[in-house]
Formats: structure tokens, C-alpha cells, sequence
């Protein structure tokens, strides 16, 4: 095969290695959170979070407001209520709490999951039961007025409306065929790409730089998605709640992202040294070349 014929199939294949290394990446990491004890360990942290306490105290506290009838008005709303709030505010510190968040996170993603692999239109949703019976019992032994009016049902609270099941159930059906042929995929086109150089060192540098890049993208790509997901949230605690979800859910994506930058910086910088040293090399090694023999004069 000509040299340059090789030289542009071998670009060509680390220019789409390197373009679908992210995508794989991505992919792999999405479809990872489908395993429910991942999830659940990924969220734990969270339960110690001072703004998702703060936020699951504001949710509950007015749920629990806004199911007494006797508070629907009147001066005892008002003294009432921050005795609530400050009580669902205890809860949240609470080992109970950090048992029922995981409990709560676990039987969402069990919820999800189910959904997404069947074929009905339910809505998902999430029962705030055991959090107000942790509350209303709480409250009755600060002898709370009203509290034992609380009741404490079983209310489903939606968390994936039904009218988007269809088009979550698409992407995860996509996620669980991409999430392992396209990192494969790009590593196969990697190798190949690399095999087929007339260069093999030239083109294992061109494919660090790529994965670095995909890696610098994939940084980019998170912060915008993070400011994007923030910026329609209009209170401060529910924006600073979901902002630790969000970082909480993308760790481990963060973390191979920075690990493809370094890496790719890594094997590239390495390719370059070891060219240029075997440059010099092969300079020192080299003969000197041969004095030109002098012209001798002719005597008069």
C-alpha cells in the first residue's frame, strides 16, 4: 500500500476513534447508573448535604402544612408552621433519615427501572409516607398542636410523568447497545488506525492528543450542562440542592474525563521525547563524513 494511501486511512480512523471516544465514555457512564447499588452509593453522601436537607425540609414541612385543613388560614398557620419546618429540619439530620433517603433512592431506581422496561404508561412516582410518619411522630412528642391531625397517607409524588416514558425508554434501549460497542468501537479504530501508519509513533501521538481533546470536551460538555440544568431553577435552595446532585451523579464521569485529558497529555508528551532522543541517537551514531582530500599545488 502507497505510503500516503496509508497515512490518510490511518488519520482517518484515529479521527473517528478519537470522535467517538467520548460518546463512549458518555454512554458507558449513563448507562452505568442503571445499576441500582451504584446509584445508591452514588447518593448516599447526599443525605449530609446541608442543602439537600435543606430542600427535602422545605418539600416535607409544606406538604405536611398544607395536608392539616384547620392551617389553611388563620394566625395558627403561621405559629405553627415553623414548628413543623424546624422539625422535618431535625428529621434530616437524623440516622433515620439517612436510612430512609437510601431506601427512598433505591426504591426510585427499582421504580425506574421497571418502567423502562416494560411496556406501560404509568407514571413514576415516589411515596413521601415514611418521611411523615418519622415527622408526625416527632412532633407529637414535642406535644405539637395538631399534630396527631397529620395524616400520614401514601401520597405518590411523580418523578417521570408518563407522557415522557416513551422517549426514555428509547434512549435507555440506545444507552444499553452504545454503552458497550461504542468505547470498543473506538479502541478497535484506534488500534487499527495506529497499525496501518507509516509513522506508528506519529500517529500514536496524533491519537493521545485526540483522546485528550475528547476528555477537554467532555469537561466543557458537564459545566454547560450544569449551568443549564441550575439556571431554570428560580429558588436558591432547590438550586444549590440540585447542584449537588448533579455533581454527585457526574463524579465518576468528571473524574474519567480528567483521567482521558492526562493520560492523552501523558502518552503524547512520552511519544515526543522518545523521538526526539532516538533522533539524537541516530545523529551521534552516525559516521563523520570523510575530509576532502586537498589540492596539492603544483611547484614553479
Amino acid at each position: 500500500m502507497p505510503t500516503r494511501l496509508r497515512n490518510g486511512l490511518s488519520a482517518a480512523l484515529i479521527a473517528l476513534a478519537c470522535l467517538l471516544a467520548p460518546f463512549g465514555t458518555l454512554a458507558a457512564w449513563a448507562y452505568g447508573l442503571a445499576d441500582t447499588g451504584r446509584y445508591v452509593t452514588t447518593m448516599a453522601p447526599l443525605a449530609a448535604d446541608p442543602a439537600v436537607r435543606e430542600a427535602v425540609a422545605d418539600s416535607v414541612g409544606t406538604g405536611i402544612m398544607q395536608q392539616i385543613p384547620e392551617l389553611d388560614a388563620g394566625p395558627l398557620r403561621a405559629t405553627v408552621a415553623p414548628f413543623v419546618h424546624d422539625a422535618v429540619r431535625s428529621f434530616t439530620r437524623t440516622e433515620a433519615f439517612r436510612t430512609a433517603w437510601d431506601s427512598g433512592n433505591r426504591a426510585l431506581h427499582d421504580a425506574v427501572l421497571h418502567a423502562l422496561h416494560q411496556d406501560d404508561l404509568r407514571p413514576v412516582t415516589v411515596d413521601l409516607a415514611p418521611v411523615t410518619a418519622q415527622v408526625k411522630r416527632q412532633l407529637t412528642d414535642d406535644h405539637m398542636p395538631l399534630a396527631q391531625r397529620i395524616p400520614v397517607e401514601h401520597t405518590a409524588v411523580a418523578v417521570l410523568p408518563a407522557r415522557e416514558l416513551a422517549h426514555f425508554r428509547k434512549g435507555f434501549h440506545v444507552l444499553e447497545v452504545a454503552g458497550f460497542w461504542l468505547p470498543l468501537t473506538a479502541a478497535a479504530l484506534a488500534v487499527a488506525g495506529i497499525a496501518v501508519a507509516a509513522c506508528r509513533r506519529r500517529a500514536v501521538t496524533a491519537t493521545a492528543l485526540g483522546t485528550a481533546l475528547g476528555g477537554a470536551f467532555l469537561c466543557l460538555a458537564l459545566a454547560i450542562g450544569r449551568r443549564l440544568t441550575l439556571a431554570d431553577l428560580p429558588e436558591e435552595v432547590h438550586r444549590q440542592a440540585a447542584g449537588a446532585v448533579y455533581d454527585a451523579l457526574t463524579a465518576t464521569l468528571r473524574t474519567v474525563s480528567l483521567l482521558l485529558v492526562a493520560l492523552g497529555l501523558t502518552v503524547a508528551l512520552t511519544c515526543w521525547l522518545t523521538g526526539l532522543l532516538l533522533r539524537r541517537r541516530r545523529a551521534s551514531a552516525a559516521p563523520a563524513p570523510d575530509p576532502q582530500p586537498q589540492p596539492t599545488r603544483a611547484r614553479a
